[in-house]
C-alpha cells in the first residue's frame, strides 16, 4: 500500500485551529479566536520562463501522474486525492489540505490571483444573472436558486509572450465608380438613365508585419467548459501574487491537463487572429484577401498561473448545467435551457402587435 503523504495544513498561530483563506484579505482569519494570521504574499515583478529551454529540460523526465493517499493532520484519516488535485478538504472532518503533486515533471504554478469575491457575493451575482435569463423556464430558475452549490477552485492557466514576424501574400481591393447607362420604363415610355456603379480593382501584394504579444491567456483545464471559462475574461493580471499554499487553503486546486506545448498551440491560434488583422491593415485599400501567410515566433516565454473561479454544476431534466463566476470580478457565465412556451408566447405577441399596427395604418 502506498504510504500516505502528509498534507500541508495551516494552524492558527494563536489557538492552533485550522485556517482557510478568506477572499479579499491578505491574512487567514481564525473563526475561533479571531487572530489574523498574515500571508507572506509578494506582488511585484513576475518572472517569465524561457519556453524552449524548459521544454528541453523536461523532455527527459516522465509525465506519469499517480493518485495519492494523504493523511489528515487533524483527524488522522487517510483518503485518496486524484492526480489532478493539489488542494481539497478532508472527507471526514472537512479540514482544508494542500498536497504536493507527485509528478516531478509538472511545472508548478509560480503566481496566482487570490479570490476577491467571496461565496456570498458570488451567489448574489449568480442569482442576478439568473434573473436576466428571460427565456429560461421558471422551474429551472427556481431550482437553480435553491440547489446551486458554489465551490471555489483555482483553475490552471498558461500565459505566453512572443515577438513575431509574418510574411504574407495577398490581394488589395480598391473601390472605384463608373457611370453606367441603362434603360427603364417611366409612365409607359422607355427612357435612358445613368447611375454610379461600384467596381473593385484587385492588385497583388506581399509584405511582412511584426507583432508583440504579452500574456496571451490559455486555459489549462479540461474540467471546465472552455467556452464559458474564456468568456470570464478579462482578468486583471496586474494583481498576480507569488504562489503561497495559504491562498489555496480551503479551495480546490487543479493540476493542468493541457501541457506547455499544447497550450502554446492554442496561443498561436489566438495570436493568428490578431496577426491577420495587422496584415489586413498593412495591405490597406477597401478590401483585403490573404492568400499565403507564414509566421515565425521568437523570444517565447511563459508562466503557469492559477485564477480563481466559483463553479456550480447541478442536474435539471437529466442534464448537468454548469455555471462559472469569476472570483476576481464577479462576471458570470453559464448555460441554461430555453422555454419554448415563453418563446412561442413572445412570437405570438409580436405578431399580434405588428398585425394591429398594419390594420391601424391601413384604416
Amino acid at each position: 500500500m502506498t504510504e500516505a503523504q502528509k498534507p500541508h495544513q495551516f494552524p492558527c498561530q494563536q489557538c492552533g485551529a485550522e485556517l482557510t483563506f478568506a477572499p479579499g484579505k491578505e491574512a487567514l482569519d481564525c473563526v475561533y479566536c479571531g487572530f489574523s494570521n498574515p500571508i507572506e504574499g509578494i506582488k511585484g515583478e513576475v518572472v517569465e520562463h524561457d519556453y524552449h529551454q524548459v521544454l528541453a529540460q523536461r523532455a527527459r523526465i516522465s509525465d506519469q501522474v499517480q493518485d495519492r493517499v494523504v493523511k489528515c493532520g487533524m483527524c488522522a484519516a487517510e483518503f485518496e486525492v486524484t492526480a489532478h488535485q493539489t488542494s481539497d478538504r478532508c472527507a471526514y472532518c472537512d479540514t482544508p489540505i494542500v498536497v504536493e503533486a507527485t509528478n516531478k515533471n509538472l511545472i508548478p504554478a509560480s503566481h496566482l490571483v487570490p479570490f476577491v469575491i467571496d461565496v456570498r457575493r458570488a451567489r448574489e451575482q449568480f442569482r442576478a444573472w439568473l434573473k436576466t435569463r428571460w427565456f429560461a423556464p421558471n422551474s429551472f430558475k427556481k431550482q437553480a436558486r435553491q440547489d446551486a452549490a458554489l465551490k471555489g477552485m483555482y483553475a490552471p492557466y498558461w500565459t505566453y509572450d512572443s515577438d513575431t514576424y509574418s510574411d504574407y501574400k495577398g490581394m488589395r481591393g480598391d473601390d472605384y465608380y463608373v457611370t453606367e447607362t441603362y434603360t427603364t420604363t417611366e409612365n409607359g415610355r422607355s427612357v435612358t438613365r445613368t447611375r454610379q456603379v461600384r467596381r473593385t480593382r484587385w492588385t497583388s501584394v506581399s509584405g511582412r508585419v511584426y507583432n508583440t504579444f504579452d500574456d496571451v491567456l490559455v486555459l489549462g483545464s479540461h474540467s471546465l467548459p472552455k467556452r464559458y471559462a474564456d468568456a470570464l475574461e478579462p482578468w486583471d493580471l496586474g494583481q498576480l501574487t507569488k504562489y503561497e499554499d495559504s491562498y489555496v487553503s480551503g479551495f480546490g486546486c487543479e493540476v493542468y491537463q493541457v501541457n506547455l506545448e499544447q497550450g502554446f498551440e492554442e496561443a498561436t491560434k489566438i495570436m493568428d487572429a490578431h496577426i491577420r488583422q495587422s496584415v489586413c491593415r498593412d495591405i490597406g485599400g477597401d478590401h483585403q484577401r490573404i492568400t499565403w501567410l507564414h509566421t515565425e515566433y521568437n523570444d517565447i516565454t511563459f508562466k503557469h498561473i492559477l485564477l480563481p473561479i466559483w463553479v456550480s454544476a447541478y442536474r435539471y431534466r437529466r442534464k448537468v448545467w454548469t455555471f462559472l463566476v469569476n472570483g476576481q470580478t464577479g462576471e458570470v457565465q453559464g448555460e441554461r435551457p430555453y422555454s419554448w412556451i415563453k418563446i412561442t408566447a413572445l412570437s405570438v405577441t409580436v405578431a399580434a402587435i405588428v398585425g394591429t399596427l398594419i390594420w391601424y395604418f391601413n384604416q
